[in-house]
């Protein structure tokens, strides 16, 4: 059966009557199954995905079929779905049923996508490799003794080796582009509180942003389209009318491309990675692009002032997890605070355990002007550089990360090491800018090579027509 990369060739096969939903659906539970050493899944939706896909078929020959009809997508372990499990990688929610579901999710299934499963990630999102897990390591598909990346690396893994055609993501500090870039596929994420967060089980509240990951941009920018706009459960998220990202194409005029040289230069870039870019731009200004290198000094900054910020709220976003409301208690739960310290000391993971006390920490009296205050100036001072950048800039472009896969298990006991894998992601969550991951190089080793690009905020659908034309 054909393992279909592109969901213009689902419908397609779909309207010529070649295939039907239920055929598709049941391709890639084979599929799954086949593939179980990739550890990409940690529960599989197969009796309810092949109803659903019944179902489909049938509004199909009746002609009442939604936009995503036969799309077969998974949600990443942390995205609630109601009456099914979601343990957001946490031994802390061993046996948690979601009472509801998540607006993006419940979006794709108002247009008759097929969901199959959810997938495995890094616990509550905390983690660039996908180790951080109660359920295992996600290994890559392109060399299984690679990460997937993180912390949406079975949402990276699971799209790359061809078990649903889409999945969805969450991204913190770039936890969808750098697992996309590892794997080989393309990963976005928008501009925070263009898609709601309802549903998503928070680590960073003012970073958190769901997203697609995809084989191709088409069917990223057809997912945003759908999941993208308003919605009353969720405050934060913009109440601007999403754009028909799906339908957006290149103008052919010149674009203003910038690339910050700060990046380029950095130590510790892989050789191979930094002549790639070098090569991407000088293309660009043969096709009449005007491409120009700019300054960000505080790049160094963003990575102590993401985990600053971003630890401080994952204290308080986690503290709701303490053994008495739901999830796990601890057998040696004597009393009340007794609970509260073993449940969590048992429940939570070693880098769930550091993140919150870290948080806890720069939010501390003694030391909460010196860190956590003087962060959030400089997120501020980010923000406004970053918004200077686009008044004169169309795009911002640079590697993904700053080389390709490393081996599983090689950065697991460094924490400072694997915080860095953020460097060149981190500045969108930041900023709150919309950036995309392309698979547009492979490394000599084998692994792909991605090339972000960051566009203005809300400005999605202009950031996917580029990417389209460098794809191209």
């Amino acid at each position: 059966m054909t393992t279909y990369r592109s969901y213009f060739e689902v419908k397609k096969a779909l309207q010529k009557k070649r295939t039907s939903c239920l055929e598709i659906t049941q391709n890639y539970l084979n599929r799954i199954s086949k593939s179980s050493n990739l550890n990409a899944f940690v529960e599989v939706y197969s009796d309810e995905s092949l109803f659903q896909a019944k179902q489909v078929d049938k509004k199909i020959s009746k002609g009442k079929a939604g936009k995503l009809a036969g799309l077969v997508f998974a949600i990443k372990d942390n995205i609630c779905y109601k009456g099914h499990k979601v343990s957001a990688g946490s031994k802390i929610l061993k046996g948690f049923e979601s009472l509801f579901t998540a607006t993006a999710v419940q979006k794709l299934l108002d247009q008759d996508a097929i969901i199959i499963g959810r997938l495995n990630c890094d616990e509550f999102g905390m983690g660039s490799a996908n180790e951080n897990t109660i359920y295992g390591a996600v290994k890559n598909p392109y060399n299984d003794s690679k990460v997937a990346g993180g912390s949406s690396g079975g949402s990276a893994a699971a799209v790359s080796a061809g078990l649903c055609l889409v999945a969805l993501g969450s991204d913190t500090g770039g936890s969808i582009r750098q697992p996309a870039s590892f794997c080989g596929i393309v990963g976005l994420k928008p501009t925070y509180s263009r898609v709601s967060r309802h549903g998503l089980i928070a680590y960073a509240s003012s970073f958190d942003q769901i997203g697609p990951l995809a084989n191709n941009v088409d069917d990223a920018s057809l997912v945003l389209e759908v999941i993208a706009g308003a919605d009353n459960f969720d405050s934060t998220v913009s109440r601007r009318k999403p754009e028909n990202y799906s339908r957006a194409n290149f103008d052919n005029k010149p674009k203003k491309i910038a690339y910050i040289s700060e990046c380029l230069d950095r130590e510790g870039l892989d050789p191979e990675i930094k002549e790639f870019l070098k090569c991407k731009i000088s293309q660009l200004k043969k096709k009449g692009h005007s491409v120009d290198p700019i300054s960000l000094p505080e790049l160094d900054l963003l990575v102590p002032v993401y985990y600053i910020i971003s630890t401080a709220e994952a204290s308080s976003n986690l503290a709701r997890f303490d053994g008495v409301h739901y999830g796990y208690r601890s057998e040696s739960a004597a009393d009340l605070e007794n609970t509260y310290i073993n449940s969590r000391t048992e429940g939570f993971g070693e880098e769930v355990k550091r993140r919150i006390m870290l948080g806890t920490f720069v939010l501390s009296a003694d030391y909460h002007d010196s860190y956590f205050t003087k962060a959030q100036k400089i997120r501020r001072l980010i923000q406004n550089k970053t918004k200077a950048m686009f008044e004169k800039y169309d795009f911002i472009i640079s590697p993904t990360t700053p080389h390709t896969a490393f081996s599983i298990g090689k950065k697991h006991t460094n924490p400072t090491t694997m915080y860095l894998e953020d460097i060149f992601t981190v500045q969108a969550n930041l900023a709150g800018n919309p950036a995309i991951s392309l698979p547009l190089a492979k490394h000599s080793n084998g692994m792909p090579i991605g090339l972000q690009v960051m566009a203005n905020n809300f400005k999605e659908g202009d950031m996917l027509s580029f990417s389209k034309y460098l794809s191209d």
